[in-house]
């Protein structure tokens, strides 16, 4: 069975969605968007607090993990990834974070132009709807995201505000703006108490269109090729049938950093000794396909409490029930928060010109510090990644079939540097837990527990204990065509294809000093501008 469209999108994830709301602006254009996933309605995937129920849930979310390594105690990391239209913009925690503009120019220097900082902030500005203040020099108030202020106040959060301020640390109202550097709330994608995902913000209108297809439980085999051009994809749909998607135009790939270089591997566009090694025919020999993959890896500090009721209280009966009613009318609640309150943009060390380091607070605390359970007494934790590590890993895959989940090793803490600025910042959060203001409140470090004070004995902490912090990307690397490793051009075309163009995380040169979704979103805005332009010659 064969449908033909103009562009054909694979992955109706964060850059998915909204590039097929763009492209189908124009009536003439026919698009596809396919997504392996359901259709979002799930009611956990709207309220912001349902993060914790849908991130393990393999209805939900791709359930990755990483090959397991002496860095990591042996232990194989989770890396879920949103299997829904939204994809990880409908799962993840929230946070909106553009991350530091030296990070771009940075993406410019190593030969892409177009990506500096002053020529994607209009992409940004274009996104976003911000609600709230901010210098519209960098904000954007007319894009389809809701980007919000916390509307929730706890006293722990004052107080770890409060101890920052006391160590040295500014507060910053707005670490989107001007100036990154300080402590304060976070911003978030929630609006009205609901989450605002890509699917709900840019596809959910869009697909009142005619000229827009949408297809759900449609999982893509591999790319169609017609001598090196792009000409559609093969995907199954949710009753074991096989469909031909035609593009007459482009293919694009927007299925995140794990998905987009294992449908590129499998359908022969990859390093060629591993796809020989496999039988998978080499269409182009693409040896950047699946390296340079980057994670922020971190780690999460836990205290007791006394004298306050925390979220992990608050999220019990029969508490729970009053906090769902507050919820209901439109009211603060629990359940509209995002997991993380309070940020943290700093240095590991005296005399650095920008933060290396991020940290996370909230008035909550996750058991043995691991997302997905809370604790039964009043617990308050903090979180710390570094910024930009360099420990890079790869994705391949482990067979020619398409339904087998790939290899993923990000080589966490491979790199020494990583282990001194994670050190570091452990210690810089234990300073904060123990500041003069959070101090009426009596914490309690039980994770990972005053009896562990070396470096040797943080670092065996961070091995044990350190998480994903679900921020993959750069496996589909951009850069000029003397970069042999590069997968694609500064418009996102892939090197030795035509018609085949990626516009998702995967295309990220270097780590952006951010949670990623902000710059996906980025990413999808300019590529849709790109397409439509090259359309025109």
């Amino acid at each position: 069975m064969a449908e033909h469209f103009d562009y054909v999108i694979v992955g109706g994830g964060t850059a998915g969605s909204i590039l097929a709301a763009r492209l189908s602006e124009d009536s003439a254009t026919r698009v596809c968007l396919l997504e392996a996933g359901g259709s979002g309605r799930h009611p956990w995937l709207h309220i912001p607090a349902g993060f914790i129920k849908v991130l393990f849930n393999p209805a939900l979310t791709w359930q990755f993990s990483t090959e397991a390594t002496e860095q990591t105690n042996a232990r194989r990391i989770p890396l879920p990834q949103g299997r829904t239209l939204g994809g990880s913009s409908a799962i993840n925690g929230l946070v909106y974070n553009r991350g530091h503009a030296e990070d771009y120019d940075g993406w410019a220097a190593l030969g892409n132009p177009g990506w500096s900082f002053a020529e994607v902030l209009p992409y940004f500005k274009r996104n976003e709807m911000r609600l709230g203040d901010g210098d519209d020099t960098y904000r954007g108030r007319q894009g389809p995201v809701p980007v919000t202020d916390t509307d929730w106040r706890h006293p722990l959060c004052e107080a770890f505000i409060a101890g920052a301020e006391q160590l040295g640390i500014p507060r910053n109202a707005d670490y989107n703006g001007a100036q990154q550097a300080g402590v304060g709330y976070f911003q978030r994608t929630i609006h009205r108490g609901r989450r605002m995902s890509t699917a709900t913000a840019y596809l959910a209108p869009a697909r009142k269109r005619p000229n827009l297809v949408v297809r759900t439980h449609a999982l893509v085999k591999q790319i169609i090729f017609e001598g090196r051009r792009a000409t559609g994809v093969w995907y199954r749909d949710s009753e074991g049938r096989t469909h031909r998607a035609s593009a007459r135009r482009e293919v694009v790939i927007t299925a995140g950093a794990i998905n987009t270089p294992k449908l590129l591997q499998l359908s022969g566009l990859g390093p060629t000794a591993h796809l020989q090694q496999l039988g998978v025919p080499v269409m182009h020999d693409l040896p950047g396909v699946g390296e340079n993959l980057t994670d922020h890896f971190s780690i999460r500090l836990v205290a007791r409490v006394r004298g306050v009721t925390t979220i992990n209280e608050m999220t019990r009966a029969p508490r729970l029930w009053a906090e769902a009613l507050r919820w209901s009318m439109g009211r603060p609640s629990v359940l509209a928060l995002s997991p993380s309150l309070v940020h943290l943009f700093w240095t590991s060390r005296p005399g650095l010109d920008r933060p290396d380091l991020q940290g996370v607070f909230a008035p909550a605390s996750y058991r043995e510090g691991y997302v997905g359970m809370l604790d039964r007494y009043p617990g308050m934790s903090c979180g710390v990644w570094r910024h930009r590590p360099r420990s890079v890993g790869y994705v391949r895959i482990a067979s020619a079939d398409p339904f087998a989940a790939p290899i993923v090793q990000p080589n966490y803490l491979y790199d020494s540097e990583d282990q001194r600025v994670l050190i570091d910042a452990v210690r810089l959060a234990r300073k904060l837990l123990e500041s003069a203001s959070l101090a009426p409140y009596v914490p309690t470090e039980t994770l990972p527990g005053a009896q562990v004070q070396s470096d040797d004995e943080v670092l065996d902490f961070i091995r044990r204990y350190g998480v994903s912090s679900y921020h993959l990307n750069g496996t589909a690397r951009m850069g000029p065509g003397h970069d042999s490793h590069a997968v694609v051009d500064a418009r996102l075309r892939v090197y030795g294809i035509e018609a085949l163009r990626v516009a998702d995380c995967s295309i990220m040169p270097t780590m952006p000093s951010a949670n990623i979704c902000a710059a996906t979103m980025m990413i999808a805005e300019k590529a849709a501008d790109m397409i439509r332009e090259d359309a025109k010659r």
